[in-house]
């Protein structure tokens, strides 16, 4: 019989062997786990960190599965005699939260993942496999952690009745998948898809009960300054948020006095929105596609403002929306950036025309219907997801150095935002991957990519290399970073879901 503590031993151990080989050789040992650590090379504590966060994982599954057995041996037909009652707690999740001193909500979730993953029993006493067998497995191996496992078991619970079985069992071994190597943010934007993908009639209803909630309140404080607060919908939040990121996007630019100087912003959000710019908006104010990169251009060869600015993204963001209500009261001041901004809806070209699945937003993770999309096409410029057909040039080789809105929107699809870590794809400019004037690269798909200023300084100053194949983009670690050169994949395919692979 396999001893169910011995995987947390065998990773205790570990942590023993990593922790040892991570301090100098032959040096003396103070003993404080503080001088430890700070002794510590900096490739050896990489390795402690990952191997706490093992064992850290490891009991968090031990610890869901106890905190089931409580749940179970608490059920309301035992009455008073239930476990959490003779101990003194109202419920089981009171019980657990006591015992690891963190909150009622953290509990629930302990439960949650303790049920989906716990194996079943049938009438006759049969052992039977867990609900969410591919979950139950990663978490019982300590794969993926608590957190994204609640994740999982709890989309897949919400679509349950309405979804294909056998689709869901394929999206629950891709997700787990996913979660293995995704921080938790990113695969939240898996799981959305998943959703809308597994229960495409629940999205309508989804979006209508979000509308509902939309809402901004204005009051005016005691101190004089007025609160604005709000929620919308993905279908309200579009156009403002396209909107004003291309408003402080221009203020970015033009506080260094240059295009590549917005780069190198230290708050790394200089590069914001690409995919948005270079469309067309109606009424007197719309320009024409290019305008975009004639304002970044304008002020490359150009001073900077005579009066510096300091303004912090956020005072930006509140003078963007000013600008925005001025512009709209009387239209006499020029906004030049915004008569070239456009919300990207990418959808389905089969889906656009039967009017049937779902469409996503860019800069938005939660996906919309296709009605939405349908809707939205309307009033903002709508892109499918079928780009680079024979009026569409991708391939500009070196007849232009600057990719072309098309070109954007193409590598938006591929990349799905910052092609490294992730980020919102409103945060992020397309680069040469073999740079334009040292290695001559030409301004095509395959030479380019999405990065956000972060990701885009540290490919340039650590070494890393970056390749597409296949049109999937792979990022190659400098020997420093892993010795064994092991690429790392980019891109969307790191979160996307589909279902024809999944099953």
């Amino acid at each position: 019989m396999s001893n169910p503590l011995a995987a947390l031993a065998a990773h205790v151990d570990a942590l023993g062997g990593e922790w040892v080989g991570a301090l100098p050789a032959g040096g003396g040992v103070r003993g404080d786990l503080q001088s430890e650590v700070e002794r510590m090379s900096d490739a050896g504590l990489v390795r402690v960190t990952d191997a706490v966060a093992q064992v850290r994982r490891d009991t968090e599954a031990l610890l869901a599965r106890v905190a089931d057995e409580v749940a179970r041996r608490s059920r309301s037909e035992f009455g008073s005699e239930g476990l959490a009652k003779q101990q003194g707690f109202h419920n089981p999740a009171r019980l657990v939260a006591s015992s690891t001193g963190g909150s009622t909500g953290d509990a629930m979730r302990l439960l949650s993942v303790g049920a989906a993953t716990r194996e079943r029993e049938s009438f006759s006493g049969e052992r039977m496999p867990a609900k969410h067998p591919s979950v139950a497995a990663a978490v019982g191996s300590g794969s993926i952690s608590l957190d994204a496992a609640s994740a999982i078991t709890s989309m897949l619970e919400r679509v349950a009745l309405r979804a294909d079985p056998e689709a869901m069992r394929g999206v629950e071994a891709t997700l787990v998948s996913h979660a293995a190597s995704l921080p938790l943010a990113m695969l939240q934007r898996a799981i959305r898809q998943a959703e809308a993908m597994l229960d495409q009639d629940g999205v309508a209803p989804r979006e209508e009960e979000l509308r509902q909630q939309r809402g901004i309140t204005l009051r005016e404080g005691r101190d004089g300054m007025v609160h604005v607060s709000g929620r919308l919908d993905p279908e309200t939040a579009a156009p403002v948020k396209a909107a004003l990121e291309s408003l402080v996007s221009d203020a970015l630019r033009r506080r260094r006095g240059g295009a590549g100087a917005a780069a190198a912003d230290a708050s790394g959000l200089a590069n914001v929105s690409a995919a948005f710019t270079g469309g067309d908006a109606s009424g007197e104010c719309a320009g024409d596609d290019s305008a975009f990169a004639n304002v970044a251009l304008a002020n490359a060869d150009g001073a900077a403002p005579a009066i510096d600015d300091h303004r912090t993204i956020p005072q930006l963001q509140a003078d963007a929306l000013a600008d925005l209500a001025r512009h709209c009261l009387g239209c006499r001041d020029t906004l030049p950036p915004l008569a070239k901004t456009t919300a990207v809806v990418r959808v389905d070209l089969e889906t656009l025309r039967e009017g049937l699945g779902v469409a996503t937003i860019d800069g938005i993770d939660q996906p919309v219907s296709a009605a939405t999309a349908r809707r939205m096409a309307a009033d903002a410029e709508l892109i499918p997801a079928v780009l680079g057909g024979d009026s569409v040039p991708l391939d500009l080789g070196r007849a232009a150095r600057l990719f072309t809105k098309e070109q954007r929107l193409a590598l938006g699809e591929r990349d799905g935002g910052c092609a490294s870590c992730g980020q919102n794809i409103s945060y992020v400019e397309a680069h040469h991957i073999r740079w334009w004037e040292r290695d001559a690269g030409p301004t095509d798909l395959n030479n380019g990519v999405l990065l956000c200023s972060f990701c885009h300084h540290r490919v340039h100053d650590d070494g890393w290399t970056i390749t597409v194949r296949d049109g999937t983009v792979w990022f190659t670690p400098p020997p420093h970073a892993d010795p064994t050169l092991t690429p790392r994949l980019g891109g969307r395919a790191r979160f996307e879901v589909r279902l024809d692979a999944a099953a």
